[in-house]
């Protein structure tokens, strides 16, 4: 219900600001009339028209700007802030979009005062309405109607004392405390009294799917420290928020966020890898780059194919189930590079320096990553990104995992043709080895940006011409 409560105030929120800048166009044509020294005239449909292609736009902006993702707990300061930036993008889009070829505008100084009449305008109006609707909301969570499932881990001092300070200050957060679990068996419950009991923190991912838990506050005493990494990997995957109370020591070093300047501070476990727009600038330049990869690559790739099947019995391409983004499985494609069975007496086995099963002509397409191009059509689909961590076969997996539970990590984003682990560590042969090129797809998922990507891509080219690929 409370999602349901959630969706319904967020459609009204994107409709409100859909309505501020469409009433933000609507005043500015009416004041342009006057900054032109233009006859005042009436609406017509053209202005209607535009109105409603300016609020459109201003959603698609806000959206990109992570500007609906978890809006009941924003701060009004920092909105406004975010909302003055969002704004001037906006602004300088409509302008070049819009205002650039204005017939009535034939001088800078009149193009200046239309820029920033406009801006003024959307800046004042939008920020009225959001600040209206951020207040609505808080008097919603206030009386109770928006609220968060929230779980607690821990029932020691800390545990108790942030429980006792976040209840004090449910009415702005929004916490429900629904239960809580323990971690060690030998210390004291101090929450028996308070919440329900669900028992040992194992068992924290069956309490999230059966009580619809979507936020985790993880409370633990300097001597249970060690204990967080187990219970993140436990969550890792779910669709819950996970935030952490921190010691002195965290504090003193800075890694502390702290949303509400007079709530509890506490560290929030990064749930949203990279901001919306970038993600979406990723995937357009995915699906550009492939794009021009296998169409202008078609002569050079019908080539590769036809030696590939007449260096060796078989198909020319090699096709395999791996797991992707969400543990979702697809079908990778490859120019075959070992003969056709390579496994069937083994089993799943990496490939290793000399093997036996890789083709004269398989060893130079692995050197130069040619075996590889035909993922550019995974990347067209949407299983793959240009850059993300290699992904693996769910055999592979289950092996690294035991090992390593953080690998689960990498699953919150597409996987790559190339990535950090690739240019960085190469293939690696056995699973010791996919765990120490984890690390390096960790650091990369830690540090996801544009500028990252095209470093590695233009890292990948000069392995490929220098032909050290493997």
């Amino acid at each position: 219900m409370n999602r349901i409560r959630r969706t319904r105030h967020l459609f009204w929120v994107i409709f409100f600001d859909f309505l501020a800048a469409a009433i933000s166009w609507s005043l500015f044509y009416l004041l342009r009339k006057s900054i032109l020294n233009e006859d005042p005239t009436g609406f017509t449909i053209t202005t209607l028209y535009g109105a409603f292609a300016v609020g459109v736009l201003w959603v698609i902006f806000v959206a990109l700007a992570s500007g609906y993702w978890d809006i009941a707990k924003q701060s009004r300061v920092k909105q406004f802030l975010n909302g003055v930036l969002t704004s001037l993008i906006h602004s300088i889009f409509v302008f070049f979009v819009l205002l650039l070829d204005d017939q009535g505008v034939d001088n800078y100084t009149a193009y200046y005062r239309t820029f920033s009449t406009y801006f003024l305008v959307h800046l004042v109006i939008v920020s009225i309405i959001k600040t209206i609707e951020l207040s609505v909301l808080k008097r919603y969570i206030r009386k109770g109607s928006i609220s968060y499932n929230t779980l607690l881990i821990g029932s020691n001092k800390k545990a108790y004392e942030i429980y006792k300070e976040l209840q004090e200050s449910r009415f702005t957060l929004g916490f429900y405390f629904v239960g809580y679990v323990h971690v060690f068996d030998k210390t004291k419950d101090m929450l028996n009294d308070e919440l329900r009991h669900f028992g040992d923190y194992h068992n924290t991912a069956k309490i999230v799917r059966r009580c619809n838990i979507e936020q985790v506050i993880i409370a633990l005493e300097p001597s249970e420290h060690k204990r967080i990494q187990q219970i993140i990997n436990i969550l890792e995957g779910m669709d819950v928020k996970i935030s952490i109370i921190p010691d002195l020591y965290q504090i003193l070093i800075g890694s502390v966020r702290v949303n509400h300047i007079f709530g509890v501070p506490l560290i929030e476990i990064k749930q949203q890898i990279v901001p919306v727009w970038q993600s979406v600038l990723k995937r357009l330049f995915d699906i550009l780059f492939s794009s021009s990869v296998l169409v202008l690559g078609l002569p050079f790739f019908i080539t590769v194919g036809i030696i590939t099947k007449a260096t060796s019995r078989g198909s020319m391409f090699f096709a395999q189930i791996r797991i992707g983004k969400d543990e979702k499985p697809f079908v990778i494609y490859k120019f075959r590079s070992m003969r056709t069975n390579a496994e069937k007496e083994t089993g799943p086995a990496l490939s290793k320096d000399d093997d036996p099963r890789i083709t004269k002509w398989g060893k130079f397409m692995r050197k130069t990553r040619i075996d590889e191009v035909p993922q550019f059509w995974n990347v067209l689909k949407g299983d793959m990104s240009i850059v993300g961590p290699r992904p693996e076969r769910n055999h592979y997996i289950k092996e690294i995992v035991k090992k390593a539970p953080h690998y689960r990590h990498l699953l919150k984003v597409r996987p790559g043709i190339t990535s950090l682990g690739q240019v960085k560590y190469g293939y690696a042969e056995n699973v010791d080895q996919m765990i120490k090129r984890l690390n390096y797809d960790i650091l990369y998922i830690e540090n996801m940006s544009l500028v990252m990507d095209f470093r590695i891509i233009l890292f990948t080219v000069l392995i490929v011409f220098q032909g050290r690929g493997k």
